[in-house]
């Protein structure tokens, strides 16, 4: 797609995913406090989330990250569900702290990107903004694809968790997948993470998703496909 279609595209995207979500763009939190550098990791350190999607009876599973493995070729993360109704394993292969190789997006799925994925773009500092057109290949769908992903860095709040009290710096993620088919568009997420630099991760993830059918029809009902809260329960670094 040339640069001024991506460019109108996105605006167009942006403006109607901050709409069907009630969202201003505003965010008035703390604006004051320091720069998040990036994190070291070590082999060892690990995160447990409480995870729940859905809405009258929600999918829940307890998500574990685990750091496997640390080199000059990048950093291995073991992602594991396990629930009632999930029992997934993965294997996230970054380049370096935030920049990701292969890893999901939107679930659990396993994609592989043309470029590296800027999930964090350190330093994080309020107003900070970013935005990618990035290809990729779904391992779970064995299509290739393109996804648009905006993050938007916010101020500072403390924030409760089942693992305690932190300081996280909010990051607005606005991001349209590549799943439209002939009779649905793209799936538009709107996020809305708390980064902590005291355990070098997001401690809260409230995320939201939805396409439209394309009957044609102007006044065609968003589907909600997503609607998930993600909480830090544990936290526990490698021995150094």
């Amino acid at each position: 797609m040339p640069k001024s279609k991506r460019a109108t595209c996105f605006a167009f995207l942006i403006a109607a995913t901050m709409a069907a979500s009630g969202c201003t763009g505003v965010m008035p939190f703390d604006a004051d406090g320091p720069t998040v550098i990036a994190p070291v990791y070590a082999a060892g350190d690990r995160w447990v989330y409480r995870a729940q999607d859905g809405f009258m009876t929600p999918v829940v599973w307890e998500e574990t990250h685990e750091i496997v493995a640390v080199g000059n070729d990048g950093i291995s993360v073991r992602v594991t569900q396990r629930g009632p109704t999930v029992n997934t394993v993965r294997t996230e292969q970054l380049a370096g702290p935030g920049r990701v190789r292969v890893g999901a997006l939107f679930d659990e799925e396993t994609r592989r990107f043309e470029q590296e994925l800027k999930r964090y773009d350190f330093p994080l500092v309020p107003g900070k903004r970013w935005n990618q057109w990035i290809g990729n290949f779904n391992e779970q769908t064995k299509k290739p694809g393109e996804i648009n992903r905006y993050v938007s860095v916010g101020g500072w709040r403390r924030i409760i968790t089942p693992a305690g009290a932190f300081d996280a710096i909010a990051l607005r993620v606005y991001m349209h997948l590549d799943d439209e088919e002939f009779w649905r568009d793209r799936t538009a997420c709107t996020y809305l993470l708390w980064y902590a630099p005291a355990v070098r991760a997001v401690v809260r993830e409230e995320k939201e998703a939805q396409y439209r059918e394309t009957s044609g029809r102007h006044d065609t009902a968003a589907i909600r496909s997503q609607h998930a809260l993600i909480e830090l329960v544990a936290y526990s670094p490698a021995a150094r």
